[in-house]
């Protein structure tokens, strides 16, 4: 039977994706574009969370996900024009997640010029959604702008825009290079706007308490500055960053809602 079977594909000139059945390459496709997405996207890409269990759920939403942008006609698709299918699906994919992951390494940004100006560039932490050692107050800020995202829905909101990708980009489709490159420069035209813009407040007030401990050292030369002005430096700076909190707030939301609108223009144009 087994030899039977094979004798008729190749009398018939069919090629492996002929033999099977004609809805599963689009739902392959639909899994590899989630696939990108669960790469760097915040939450779901997190390495945090296993490989096993992202796979588990980008499968779970793959079902969820494929009979809303189920195509109308069948996919039919040779085995080369697959795989370089697939390889567009999964740059969507990363697209989406790359994008919603900026304002977050903003704050990253924004947090390390923080800490290297408070003194506190030798008092690093693991962190465990990059895989590598951050300063503490690089990785505060992070997790702050973190429950921000779930706070504002983010994750729905990304799924969202995934989804809407699928009607205006579909299975097999290409985005303009053009336009894919305009969003991404923009995306980090923004990141490090916002970083200065985390950062900027802290910046100014340790150079006043620099020039103000510079008067101090030529009033008092019997005082040890570098004691005094140490501790000094980072209780000014944690006192600041506590006052600018509302503010903090609201520039990373901000962040995110520009992303989410950039996002869907880049899947309408």
């Amino acid at each position: 039977m087994f030899f039977a079977t094979h004798y008729s594909l190749l009398t018939t000139n069919m090629t492996p994706l002929d033999s099977i059945p004609p809805f599963i390459p689009a739902f392959l496709l639909v899994f590899f574009r989630l696939t990108g997405l669960f790469l760097f996207a915040p939450v779901f890409g997190s390495n945090v969370i296993p490989r096993r269990v992202k796979t588990l759920l980008a499968l779970v939403l793959t079902f969820c996900i494929f009979p809303i942008v189920a195509p109308a006609s069948p996919v039919q698709l040779t085995m080369p024009v697959f795989a370089v299918t697939v390889g567009t699906e999964l740059l969507i994919g990363i697209i989406i997640g790359y994008g919603a992951s900026i304002p977050l390494v903003a704050m990253q940004v924004g947090g390390q010029l923080i800490g290297q100006q408070l003194g506190l560039g030798l008092a690093q932490i693991f962190n465990p959604d990059f895989n590598e050692e951050s300063e503490v107050v690089s990785q505060l800020l992070f997790m702050v702008a973190l429950v921000l995202f779930l706070l504002i829905n983010g994750h729905h909101l990304l799924l969202t825009a995934l989804i809407h990708s699928f009607h205006n980009v579909p299975l097999g489709g290409v985005i303009e290079p053009g336009h894919v490159l305009n969003f991404i420069l923009g995306l980090l035209q923004a990141m490090f706007e916002l970083g200065l813009r985390v950062g900027a407040p802290l910046l100014c007030m340790i150079f006043l308490e620099t020039v103000a401990m510079g008067f101090v050292a030529r009033t008092v030369p019997q005082l040890n500055i570098l004691t005094l002005g140490f501790p000094l430096r980072i209780m000014i700076g944690f006192l600041l960053l506590i006052g600018v909190c509302s503010l903090l707030f609201t520039s990373i939301n901000d962040a995110f809602r520009n992303m989410f609108m950039q996002l869907m223009q880049l899947f309408t144009t």
